[in-house]
């Protein structure tokens, strides 16, 4: 099975001077963990994910006055739709991250995350009788 397979292609993209109570208030909203940060004056392309958010609040920063480009991971790395579950599962374990940004023809077009393949690779649920 292949990343395009699994991945979600609704994406939530961001700016780098979104608050970070806005940047959780969207994904909460989405329902997703993660939001593609597009920042062309860092870089391009990089991720904030609820883990950088609750690493922020843990530290006890204001979620109302820290900007997304602050705590965005710029140094992503990217997978492709063709990629297999099986790598993208190797670049998470390597990388100790949870989402991958997929990218084609250098435009995101998805994210994959570890719910998504372990959702492909479980075995479909069954419904039990009452």
């Amino acid at each position: 099975m292949l990343v395009r397979d699994a991945m979600s292609t609704v994406v939530l993209t961001i700016g780098p001077t979104h608050t970070l109570r806005q940047a959780a208030s969207l994904m909460s909203a989405r329902k997703v963990g993660a939001a593609v940060v597009h920042d062309p004056d860092a870089g391009g392309i990089g991720i904030l994910t609820e883990r950088d958010i609750l690493n922020s609040v843990g530290l006890g920063q204001d979620p109302d006055t820290e900007r997304a480009h602050t705590h965005t991971t710029n140094n992503v790395v990217f997978a492709t739709p063709a990629w297999t579950l099986e790598e993208a599962a190797a670049a998470m374990a390597h990388g100790g991250f949870r989402h991958l940004i997929v990218l084609d023809g250098g435009e995101p077009v998805g994210i994959v995350s570890v719910r998504d393949i372990i959702r492909c690779w479980a075995p479909a649920r069954q419904q039990v009788p009452a």
